[in-house]
């Protein structure tokens, strides 16, 4: 079975955006040709969900060509519906229905690539297998959590951890699945 992955960035004090959205501290930790391990990852993923803000977000400050390149079925996860485009789907249903389906299939891999209220949905429903977390060294005070309050309690187990001499610190972690419970697919 296919695993969902997350591989996103925090600040330490767990922010993946300052108000408003703002995402130019992750400027802080850029390095000529450092990618911190993301075309490692993303070579073992052919699908991509996405929240439709973060979407917008890329997509302006990269190009389109960022997810409609070809090599990966995207999921928009969106509230107004759109029409397809290339290999990206705009999908208005709830995002576990599509994990949960997406899961079922044969392929590589899925990456979720946030946005917060994608993830924290996902988390919630306990559908994330693996997390690479990459903490920036700022903390921010305020903006969009990574993890929100109100989700269940999940144990993980530690894979790999990795610095940089920009500062940042990557953890990847592992779901824990725990005896006795059982999930639904």
């Amino acid at each position: 079975m296919r695993k969902l992955s997350l591989f996103i960035a925090t600040s330490l004090d767990g922010y993946i955006a300052k108000p408003n959205d703002d995402l130019e501290f992750l400027k802080l930790v850029e390095k000529e040709g450092e990618d911190y391990g993301y075309m490692e990852f993303i070579s073992t993923v052919d699908t991509i969900i996405i929240g439709r803000k973060t979407y917008d977000y890329v997509v302006k400050a990269i190009g389109s060509e960022h997810y409609d390149n070809g090599k990966h079925d995207v999921y928009v996860i969106t509230r107004t519906p759109r029409p397809s485009s290339g290999r990206t789907t705009f999908y208005t249903g709830h995002p576990a229905d599509l994990v949960r389906d997406l899961k079922t299939r044969d392929g590589q891999n899925i990456y979720c690539d946030g946005g917060a209220e994608v993830v924290n949905e996902l988390v919630k429903q306990d559908l994330v297998d693996e997390m690479t977390i990459s903490i920036i060294p700022i903390l921010l005070g305020e903006g969009v959590r990574l993890f929100q309050d109100h989700r269940p309690e999940q144990q993980l187990e530690l894979i790999k951890t990795k610095s940089f001499d920009t500062g940042l610190v990557q953890l990847h972690y592992k779901r824990k699945l725990l005896a006795g419970r059982h999930f639904s697919i």
